[in-house]
């Protein structure tokens, strides 16, 4: 390591005191660090090739913070951004690494104050959306400036499955006005990953469609009031889907079906849809055949059963309360209910289409569920 006596002494009188955060900026050729006292900077002067130089940069922050000359060690990325590393957060912080800081914003442990630091050094939308995922950080002062940061850049993001779960994130809480919340669902009309961003969230009460209550809503509750009494989930599930919000979920989700761009929003489309319901169905990621989602919902509705799962008692007292009109919408919820990612599987397994040809594969799976969302909107 040959880094220059300017810059060997400087670098050594700034880790001498107390550090939050160190960012390098490569581009520049300088060190920032995060101090109780505000920002202070170090201004590198090359001896070498920048690249190298960097290196021998990292070389001696890392001697400095773990002892260790090597740096951040690139062969356990997967592991730490998994969470399973044993390097402490304030370490990773200081390691002037911006793969040290995407790790650790995946650590379990990360407060609101850790959130901060890691942002300040290293603000791309990777962190901001996984940053995003803490209610510590959702709820605190941060939340507001990562939301405002993403949604700047979204118009411009490419990756489709990004712009999904930015929509999702942003809508958490209070993090949006109304106005913003609006915009965004506008934008929906013309990028169809905005609509599942939508569904994601809060089981769709972030949707801003005044949709009537369904028309038999009030019937159907008072025929499954006892049920309803005993908190019957399925019972539950139902006069929600039917409710004013349920509606505009149910319409919001034919709108999604319409168009998918690629099979990443596709599958994120179907967690959408098993995260609204949520029932104990034996496939927690969704019942590969819709086909078999159907024969079972038929058997429910009968009151039976078939090998894989026993008819819920619950569902039973559905089937005992409900008069024989009403019991095609409780079918068409039990099938839209057992859908998840793993429905997909048969469609996308062993090939990589997009756009039409993706489409035209999806149609087993999406026209089935098209006309059960319109029984439950009728």
């Amino acid at each position: 390591m040959q880094l220059s006596n300017e810059d060997n002494l400087r670098l050594n009188v700034l880790l001498a005191q107390p550090l939050h955060a160190i960012r390098i900026s490569e581009g520049t050729m300088t060190v920032y660090a995060l101090t109780e006292k505000g920002e202070a900077k170090v201004q590198l002067n090359p001896t070498a090739r920048d690249e190298q130089y960097l290196r021998w940069v990292r070389e001696l922050l890392s001697m400095k913070i773990t002892g260790s000359p090597s740096g951040y060690p690139v062969f356990i990325k997967r592991w730490t951004r998994m969470g399973q590393t044993n390097n402490t957060l304030e370490h990773m912080l200081l390691l002037g690494e911006p793969e040290a800081i995407v790790a650790m914003v995946h650590s379990p442990e990360l407060s609101h104050e850790m959130a901060r630091r890691a942002w300040w050094a290293h603000p791309t939308t990777e962190v901001a959306r996984r940053l995003l995922h803490y209610p510590e950080v959702v709820a605190g002062e941060l939340g507001k400036e990562l939301v405002e940061y993403l949604l700047e850049f979204l118009p411009f993001e490419e990756e489709q499955l990004n712009v999904v779960d930015t929509v999702r994130l942003s809508l958490q809480g209070d993090l949006i006005a109304e106005k913003k919340r609006s915009e965004l669902w506008k934008r929906a009309k013309r990028k169809n990953p905005y609509y599942i961003g939508f569904l994601h969230s809060d089981r769709g009460k972030n949707i801003p469609l005044l949709k009537p209550d369904h028309p038999h809503l009030t019937t159907i509750k008072t025929s499954l009031s006892a049920p309803l009494a005993t908190n019957n989930i399925y019972a539950q599930a139902l006069c929600q889907l039917l409710s004013s919000a349920g509606q505009g979920w149910l319409e919001t989700l034919k709108q999604a079906l319409h168009k998918p761009v690629d099979q990443e929003v596709v599958i994120s489309l179907f967690k959408a849809i098993d995260g609204y319901f949520n029932l104990p169905f034996p496939e927690h990621r969704g019942i590969r055949e819709i086909a078999n989602a159907e024969q079972r919902a038929t058997l429910f509705c009968c009151g039976k059963s078939n090998s894989d799962v026993v008819c819920p008692e619950d569902v039973q007292h559905i089937i005992a309360a409900l008069t024989e009109e009403y019991i095609p919408l409780f079918n068409a919820l039990l099938v839209l209910a057992q859908l998840g990612e793993d429905t997909l599987i048969p469609i996308f397994a062993g090939n990589d289409s997009v756009g039409t040809v993706m489409r035209r594969r999806l149609q087993p799976v999406t026209l089935p569920i098209l006309e059960k969302i319109d029984i439950l909107m009728l």
